[in-house]
Parts: structure tokens; C-alpha cells; sequence
């Protein structure tokens, strides 16, 4: 009998599953044309539950410095996105007096879509980001990034020069860790007596409640609740004293962190979160291992949708080829018979292919030159900036899509 494989934080053995989305292969991995021609590796997409701490995780079948060393995803790509990140540092300068002699370190800093609003506030800054392509272009910036993987050998070495951090920022960097112990950890080294940590992540609450199985692939090792990050920042010696609900990725958390004897007083926003959390079931097993059932059941309904529009003689292509779509054609099995190609505004991914599908990747120009029936959004935690910027296909008999938490074609 196979030997179960441990939790990244709690080490207890992982018995039971989450999702099982069969096999899927990375989703940065995008072809070229030439690729085509070539095999392709596909990998277990198996998200299990610790039946102990409750964190839903992936196993690492892959390791980090395969998926992130070179990376398609470039964060200046969303406008909303770049909004977001300006909002954010709009709201930190003055809640924690931040200025020229402060320190802030992003965590996955990217292309300096975040730290860039920082800069221009005159508030000193350090990047840390593994892809040497991105970290290129948030160099041409003018942001110092460091070329590497976060953890507690960075962090010591920082801190043994005297930078340590008044904010540590991190955004949708917290589940894509594998070794999650050695990352928290070596935010608290590096982190200044009153200084603050903030992670905004998606949240695992919303993921179940909205059936978001999309947003589960090789890159986000762990799916996150305040339930079980209270216990992994616990064990680090840093404590949460305050969490907000935000709109982002589908329903994100952005929880902020001190070490545990800091001076930031616990806002009741904790409490409160913590009681929605227990009231919905998350320290009950049963929550987690129902949801399987579910993601079939959508997994049907997908499907049943598009076949249903091809057997009418009806057009269907995609728009955002992000990660999450890669993960719900190559689940559903969707081909380029059902879903013609997909439009994406990065040219990185344009005149490229879709791993394991191999739906052509183009610019959304295309969508006006072909005039499709439905325009089917898999970035849909996007769908309103999507449905904004493409306003004008309307006119040509098009329709919106979003096929999560159900299929809806939008009026």
C-alpha cells in the first residue's frame, strides 16, 4: 500500500482527499509552434486535506525552481490589478507611517507593479523574486530585486546586513511555498521589532463555497483559510492581529502580522472571520472531502454547455489564458473543437499554445475579426474588467460568458 505523503506544515500523514483533477501539465508551461510536434508531461493534480491542521495542499511533484525560474505571468499585464497595488500603498504610508527611512520588502516582487507606487512615494525598497525575466523588468524600473528564492538563509543574510523590514508585503507568493515552514519562518527573522507583515492570498472559504476547482495547479501548493494560517504564523512566533476581506482572485484575504508580542492591537475583524470560518465547517473534515462531488458536477455542466452550443452550429473562444483556464480545459477536456482559441493580452503568451489543450493563444483584436457567439471568460475573477475592455463585440452578436460557480451567459 503507497505510503501517504506528510503535511507541509504539521508533518501528520495526508489521508484524505480534496480534488482530484487527474493529471494536468504546468500551466506556465505555454508551446510554441514547433513544441507541437513534441510530447508533453502531465503531472497528478491530487489537493488533499490535513485531517489535523485542516491546510489543503498539493503534494510538491514538482519543484519550484522548475516552475518559477522563468515566468510568463508578468503583474502589469491586469490594470485592475496595478490599481490595486497603488490602493495598497496609498493605504500602508500613513496607517504605518512609512517613509524615507522605512524599509519595505515585497516577497515575489514581479515586474515592480507594486513597489513602483512605494518608490514614487520616496519610501526605500527591496524586491525579492526568483523569474530573472521579470525581476529584469522591474530592474529597468529603477527597483532593487534580488534573483532568488525567499526564505530563512535570505532572511538571515538581510538581516545580518541590517535591512531588516518595517513592511514585508507579499501577494499570492504565501500558497505558491512549498517549504512553508522555512518561509514564514525567515519572515520573522526579517522582520523589525514593530514591523508589519502583510500576505493577501485566495481564500480557501470562498474556493469551497463557490467551487472555484480552477484555481487549484501545480504552482499554488497550499489553499489557504485564516484557520490554518493563524497556526502556521503561530509557530513562527508572529501573531495576526488583523485580516480584510478583498474582491481579488475570486475572494482574497489580506492578513496583517507581527511578531507575537509586537504592538499592534487585534482588531475584532479576526474574531469574527475566525466564527464565519467555523460556522461554514472548516474544522470539519466532511466540508472538504464533499467538495470532490462538486467539482464533477461542474465539470459536467461545463461540458454539457459547449457541446450543447456545438451541436447549434454555434462559435465559442476563450478570453485569459491564465492558469486557472489552463487547469479547467485540460480537466474538462476541452479541445480547440469546442473552444476555437483563447484570447489573452499578454504578448508573452500570444502566438503561443495552451499546455496540454494546445488552444491557440491570441491577441484580443481577434475577437472583433471573428465575431464569435460566446466569448467564454476563464479568467473570470477578471470578468468585469474583461466584459469592459471587450464592450464593443456586443454589438456583433456576442455574448459573455463565466463558467464558475456555475455556467452563466451574461445578458
Amino acid at each position: 500500500m503507497a505510503e501517504h505523503a506528510a503535511c507541509r506544515f504539521c508533518s501528520a500523514p495526508l489521508r484524505h482527499t480534496f480534488a482530484d483533477l487527474e493529471t494536468s501539465p504546468l500551466a506556465n508551461s505555454f508551446l510554441s509552434e514547433a513544441q507541437l510536434r513534441q510530447g508533453e508531461t502531465f503531472l497528478p493534480l491530487h489537493a488533499y486535506v490535513c485531517d489535523r491542521c485542516f491546510l489543503v495542499q498539493l503534494e510538491e511533484i514538482e519543484a519550484p525552481e522548475h516552475i518559477f525560474s522563468d515566468y510568463v505571468y508578468f503583474s502589469s499585464v491586469s490594470e485592475s490589478w496595478v490599481r490595486h497595488a497603488q490602493a495598497y500603498v496609498e493605504a500602508m504610508i500613513p496607517r504605518f507611517g512609512l517613509g524615507a527611512e522605512s524599509t519595505v520588502v515585497e516577497i515575489a516582487s514581479n515586474d515592480g507593479y507594486l513597489l513602483q507606487w512605494f518608490v514614487q512615494a520616496g519610501v526605500p525598497v527591496l524586491g525579492i523574486e526568483p523569474a530573472a525575466n521579470v525581476a529584469k523588468v522591474a530592474e529597468e524600473r529603477g527597483i532593487p530585486s534580488l534573483v532568488e528564492f525567499f526564505g530563512s538563509e535570505t532572511a538571515t543574510r538581510l538581516a545580518g546586513e541590517s535591512r531588516q523590514a518595517d513592511l514585508i508585503v507579499g501577494n499570492n507568493v504565501l500558497a505558491h511555498v512549498p517549504s512553508l515552514n522555512d518561509f514564514v519562518e525567515g519572515m520573522q527573522i526579517l522582520l523589525a521589532p514593530g514591523g508589519v507583515i502583510t500576505m493577501e492570498f485566495p481564500h480557501l472559504l470562498r474556493l469551497i463555497q463557490e467551487t472555484q476547482f480552477d484555481t487549484i495547479y501545480h504552482e499554488h501548493y497550499s489553499y489557504l483559510s485564516l484557520l490554518a494560517v493563524e497556526q502556521v504564523f503561530g509557530a513562527h512566533g508572529l501573531r495576526l492581529f488583523d485580516v480584510e476581506e478583498l474582491r481579488s482572485h475570486g475572494g482574497s484575504l489580506r492578513i496583517y502580522a507581527c511578531h507575537a508580542d509586537g504592538p499592534h492591537e487585534t482588531t475584532q475583524r479576526i474574531a469574527e472571520l475566525r466564527e464565519r470560518e467555523d460556522a461554514a465547517g472548516l474544522r470539519q473534515l466532511e466540508t472538504y472531502t464533499s467538495f470532490g462531488e462538486r467539482v464533477r458536477a461542474l465539470k459536467r455542466e461545463v461540458l454539457a454547455f459547449l457541446l450543447d452550443a456545438r451541436e447549434a452550429g454555434k462559435s465559442v473562444v476563450g478570453y485569459g489564458a491564465a492558469a486557472k483556464g489552463v487547469t479547467l480545459v485540460n480537466y474538462c477536456g476541452i479541445r480547440q473543437d469546442l473552444v476555437e482559441y483563447v484570447a489573452d493580452l499578454s504578448e508573452h503568451k500570444q502566438g503561443l499554445f495552451m499546455p496540454g489543450s494546445r488552444i491557440p493563444v491570441y491577441s484580443p483584436e481577434r475577437i472583433a475579426e471573428t465575431a464569435p457567439d460566446y466569448l467564454l471568460i476563464l479568467a473570470w475573477n477578471l470578468k468585469d474588467e474583461i466584459m469592459a475592455q471587450m464592450a464593443h463585440v456586443r454589438e456583433l452578436g456576442t455574448r459573455f460568458v463565466t463558467p464558475v460557480p456555475h455556467i452563466q451567459v451574461h445578458e
